[in-house]
C-alpha cells in the first residue's frame, strides 16, 4: 500500500513541475540574481566590478532614500487604515438585501478592473487647474478658488489617496463581503430573539466574525502600499520638489536612469527586508490571537 502510493505521488511531478521551472525562473533565481548585482558595480550593459558592501554603506548615508521611504511609509499610514474602514463599510452596505445589492456591488467594484494608466488619466484629467471637473464643481458653489492640485504637497497626497482608495478599495471590499456571506443566518436571528440591537449584532457578531480576514487585508494592504509606483509616476511624477517619490520609482530611477543597477537592487532588498519583517510580525499576531 505505501508502495502504490509512493508511486501514485510521483506520478504528480510532471503536472507540477512545469509550475516549479517557471517559479524557480521567475522568482527564485531573480532574489540570488539581485543579491549578486547588489554587490557589485552593475549597469544596464554588463557587470564591472566587485564593491563588496559599498552599495549598501551609501544606501544608509543616501538622503534621498531615506526620504523616499519616508514618503513611503506616510503612504502606507495614511491609505491602510482609511482602505480597510472604507472597504468594510462598502461590503456592509453591499451586503444589504435591497434592490440595489446588484449595483452596490457592480458599481464598488468596477474602478478596480481599470488599469492604472486609466485611472492616472481620468486623474489628471478632473484635476485640471482651471477648467477641470473638480474645481469647476467648486465654482459652482460659488468658492472663488481654483486650487493647483498636483503643485501643492498637501493637496498632491489628497489625491494621490483618494485615487488609490478609490481604484483599489473594490477588491477589499470582495474579500470582505465573501466573508459576511459566510456568516450563519442563525446568529442573527437567535440575536434577535435574545433583543440584540443592530449594533449589538455588528459588535458582537459580525465584526468578530470579520477579525480574521481583517487581518489578512490589512497585511495585504501594507503590502501593495509600500510597493506603490506606477499612479504616482503618471499623476504626479514624484512632485511637487519630490514630495511624493516614492521609494520604489527612487530605485527606477536609480535603475533605468542613473544606469547603477547595483545600487537599485540594493535598495530593492531594503524594501524587501522591510516588507518581510512586517508580514513575519502580523503573521506572529495573526497566530497569537488566533491561540
Amino acid at each position: 500500500m505505501k508502495k502504490n502510493a509512493w508511486v501514485n505521488e510521483l506520478r504528480a511531478i510532471p503536472f507540477l513541475l512545469p509550475f516549479f521551472i517557471a517559479y524557480f525562473i521567475f522568482t527564485i533565481f531573480p532574489i540570488f540574481k539581485g543579491l549578486e548585482m547588489s554587490l557589485f558595480d552593475w549597469t544596464l550593459i554588463r557587470k564591472l566590478d566587485f564593491v563588496g558592501m559599498e552599495n549598501y554603506q551609501k544606501m544608509f548615508t543616501d538622503k534621498q532614500f531615506w526620504q523616499t521611504l519616508k514618503n513611503t511609509t506616510l503612504f502606507v499610514i495614511l491609505t491602510t487604515p482609511s482602505m480597510v474602514l472604507l472597504a468594510l463599510y462598502l461590503a456592509l452596505l453591499a451586503n444589504l438585501k435591497t434592490r440595489f445589492q446588484r449595483f452596490f456591488r457592480s458599481a464598488f467594484f468596477l474602478p478596480s478592473i481599470l488599469s492604472v494608466a486609466v485611472i492616472s488619466f481620468i486623474a489628471v484629467f478632473m484635476l485640471q487647474p482651471y477648467n477641470g471637473f473638480v474645481n469647476t464643481i467648486i465654482q459652482s458653489f460659488g468658492v472663488d478658488a481654483e486650487p493647483f492640485w498636483l503643485r501643492d504637497n498637501i493637496l498632491a497626497w489628497v489625491t494621490i489617496i483618494v485615487v488609490t482608495l478609490w481604484w483599489t478599495v473594490g477588491f477589499n471590499m470582495i474579500l470582505f463581503l465573501a466573508s459576511l456571506q459566510d456568516i450563519p443566518d442563525s446568529l442573527y436571528e437567535a440575536s434577535e430573539i435574545d433583543g440584540a440591537s443592530r449594533w449589538d449584532q455588528f459588535r458582537f457578531i459580525t465584526l468578530p466574525q470579520l477579525i480574521p480576514i481583517g487581518r489578512v487585508i490589512i497585511l495585504l494592504q501594507i503590502l501593495a502600499s509600500y510597493k506603490v509606483f506606477a499612479q504616482i509616476l503618471l499623476i504626479t511624477g514624484g512632485g511637487p520638489s519630490g514630495a511624493t517619490r516614492p521609494l520604489i520609482q527612487y530605485i527606477y530611477e536609480v535603475g533605468f536612469t542613473q544606469n547603477n543597477l547595483g545600487y537599485a537592487a540594493t535598495m530593492s532588498y531594503a524594501l524587501f527586508v522591510i516588507l518581510l519583517a512586517l508580514s513575519i510580525i502580523q503573521l506572529k499576531h495573526q497566530r497569537m490571537g488566533g491561540e
